[in-house]
């Protein structure tokens, strides 16, 4: 797997580095700016790259919008972003296209070596992975949905952990329940949302981009 790592915080790009190499994949640039990050995406499309939202030289959101600007070019290029806080717009500009491979993680989940690589191959190949807590501040604004008011409470539960990534096996032993029972709990939540997509991958992308565009 090629990589791109934009951090511009020597000691954090370093540390991504070592550890997506020592996992078996490959960096294939680095950069410490916007305008850098826009130009190694354009130069190496890679398979899925990392970059921090708060870059020079602005150091306000030239990350963020170097990762729109690669996607509009390049639609559906897979963009993990990192963040220190929870930036709502962000995360909905990033997800707004509605094509998956994007991610959303706060930068304390990169202490936490196999979270971060697993949710890095999810996003490569074309998933999402979402923070816990980014999940719960989107969900925190706007007005409720009305296909998302028809899902039951487990339902929802299946759905939120299928946000941040899960597999129905995970999400079962989360919640305590068989994995044909998760089956069961997403097909008739995929029904009340109108996912109609015989592709179980594509299904859940967009079961998680409605969850999470329209709160």
């Amino acid at each position: 797997m090629r990589v791109v790592v934009a951090e511009d915080l020597y000691l954090l790009r370093d540390g991504l580095v070592r550890l997506i190499e020592a996992c078996g994949h490959q960096v294939v640039a680095t950069a410490t700016t916007g305008p850098q990050t826009l130009e190694a995406l354009r130069e190496w499309r890679p398979d899925v790259s990392v970059i921090d939202v708060r870059m020079p030289p602005t150091q306000s959101d030239e990350g963020l919008r170097a990762a729109l600007a690669a996607r509009r070019e390049m639609p559906g290029l897979p963009i993990l972003i990192l963040s220190q806080h929870v930036q709502q717009l962000y995360a909905r500009e990033l997800l707004a296209d509605g094509s998956g491979g994007v991610g959303y993680l706060l930068k304390e989940s990169v202490f936490d070596a196999d979270q971060f690589i697993s949710a890095l191959e999810r996003v490569a190949a074309g998933g999402t992975a979402m923070d816990p807590v980014v999940i719960a501040k989107l969900l925190n604004s706007g007005p409720p949905d009305r296909k998302l008011q028809q899902l039951t409470e487990r339902e929802h539960s299946v759905l939120s952990l299928m946000a941040e990534g899960l597999s129905n096996q995970a999400i079962g032993r989360r919640l305590f329940l068989s994995e044909s029972a998760v089956g069961k709990y997403t097909t008739s939540m995929f029904g009340k949302l109108g996912i109609t997509d015989d592709n179980d991958s594509n299904r859940r992308v967009l079961a998680v981009l409605t969850y999470l565009n329209e709160h």
